[in-house]
């Protein structure tokens, strides 16, 4: 980069599609790059003559590091597939606290595979274990999508959810919403609250 290019002369291309290339003297080219207040990036130093870019390399790195931070935030939030373990047999509040886990997990944007494993005798009612997945899926149905339907696997019975996208679009949008204050009532009566306080 600038200075630190060894070559006597190179091909500087210039244009957001590099459609504009010029051959000249290192020189030459620094001092382009330097009227224009821009860096001159050596990118292609097989090539004959070398090939260089006129660009802000600091807004260029930048934008390079957001790009690859996305990437990795978009592929770990695609290989992330959690479990949530039932039994065919399981009192409600057994089942509100793995609907809580499940929609903890669908909102940290993971995929949860739900699931029941049979035990002896109890394979010879998937009816049971299915009434509990329903239970489940009901539950986080305003956050999830069903991606995966039923489906045996040997003892295991499973459904695969999915986080919903209206619901990070409902989320998104809470988000960006400011919380205003309520306003006072018009005609100076207190509201309920500062009637509470009031007394």
């Amino acid at each position: 980069m600038n200075r630190r290019i060894r070559a006597d002369e190179v091909r500087v291309i210039r244009g957001e599609d590099s459609s504009v290339s010029t051959v000249m003297n290192i020189r030459d080219a620094l001092e382009m790059a330097e009227d224009e207040g821009l860096d001159l990036v050596e990118v292609g130093p097989n090539q004959t003559p070398p090939v260089c870019r006129l660009l802000d390399y600091g807004r260029f790195k930048f934008i390079q590091g957001k790009k690859q931070r996305e990437a990795r935030k978009v592929s770990r939030s695609a290989s992330k597939q959690k479990e949530v373990r039932l039994s065919p047999v399981m009192s409600d509040n057994d089942i509100e606290t793995k609907i809580k886990m499940t929609k903890n997990l669908l909102g940290e944007g993971a995929k949860v595979r739900v699931f029941v494993r049979f035990r002896g005798r109890q394979r010879a009612h998937p009816e049971i274990a299915m009434k509990v997945l329903r239970k489940v899926a009901e539950g986080v149905a305003t956050v999830a999508k069903l991606e995966k339907p039923p489906g045996m696997e040997g003892r295991v019975l499973s459904i695969l959810l999915a986080p919903s996208v209206v619901a990070k679009e409902r989320e998104r949008q809470e988000k960006s919403t400011p919380v205003t204050a309520a306003a006072p009532a018009a005609n100076g009566t207190p509201t309920d609250g500062a009637a509470a306080v009031e007394e």
